[in-house]
């Protein structure tokens, strides 16, 4: 499955966050905890450089809790402060200003020497499309500003939001790489739905979601269809076409796929992570 997407909105947003990260003080990176490095945008490294970071892993609901607090180690190692959050529940909102006040400590106290008066911290929020933007700004907002949508691209243009006295956001459209070198980036990101749905080969990504819970979290797989070990030893299509009969769709595996799809994205498979932390230890 060969994905390529860049839409001229995007090339847009990329050049508008080069020109606006001089207003900033710090840029919050929002990553889908499920996939804590495929979610990453390499070409942001490029765009922000040594600006002051602070990672949030999103969606840490849907996502395996002990490959979350792994992932969240990494990066402190690669030295960048991380939240892990909820923005749909809330969860750890309020820990995202206290933690960005700790990256941007050096700067603070430089201030504070000079006998400046203290500014409200400045932030860009960037990433991938779906990785939960709007929700996360909402929340911290407090109000319905941002708008919101399980699907890519509804962040269209940049708008600036005030969170209180001490936090201002700007909010940026998602941006995507124009291709994914390795194509397994390309399909987890659109098994979590960062990429619309039209552009894909729906039957190769149900193949791949199975053969990937059968291999990491088989219990969920054989829980949520009612499946034996031994059908799990079957290849992807054997084990679509069981589902299909258990569903009663028969042999209408198109509907099958969408199912296993949605209920992947839902977590009603359970939580997982795509991105395996064990495997990037290898390298």
């Amino acid at each position: 499955m060969i994905i390529q997407w860049f839409p001229g909105h995007m090339a847009k947003a990329r050049r508008e966050v080069s020109e606006k990260l001089k207003y900033v003080d710090i840029v919050f990176e929002i990553v889908d905890a499920r996939l804590p490095l495929s979610s990453r945008n390499p070409m942001l490294d490029q765009i922000i450089q040594q600006k002051p970071r602070l990672i949030l892993l999103n969606k840490a609901d849907l996502a395996d809790s002990k490959q979350t607090s792994l992932w969240q180690n990494y990066f402190t190692k690669a030295g960048f402060g991380s939240v892990i959050v909820n923005a749909q529940q809330g969860k750890n909102i309020n820990r995202i200003l206290p933690e960005s006040k700790k990256v941007l400590e050096e700067k603070i106290l430089r201030n504070q020497a000079k006998g400046l008066k203290p500014q409200a911290v400045r932030a860009m929020v960037i990433g991938i499309p779906n990785v939960g933007k709007s929700t996360l700004m909402n929340r911290l907002v407090k109000k319905n500003i941002a708008k919101t949508g399980n699907k890519p691209g509804v962040t269209k243009g940049q708008q600036w939001l005030k969170v209180g006295n001490d936090l201002e956001l700007l909010d940026t459209p998602g941006i995507l790489w124009p291709k994914f070198e390795d194509q397994k980036i390309g399909q987890k990101l659109a098994l979590t739905g960062a990429i619309k749905d039209d552009l894909l080969h729906m039957e190769e990504l149900a193949f791949y979601g199975l053969a990937f819970f059968g291999q990491y979290y088989p219990r969920n797989l054989m829980e949520r269809y009612q499946l034996t070990e031994v059908s799990l030893t079957q290849s992807p299509a054997d084990i679509l076409a069981e589902i299909a009969v258990k569903r009663g769709f028969k042999d209408n595996y198109d509907r099958a796929c969408e199912l296993v799809i949605q209920e992947i994205r839902s977590g009603k498979l359970g939580t997982y992570t795509l991105d395996r932390y064990e495997e990037v230890e290898k390298y």
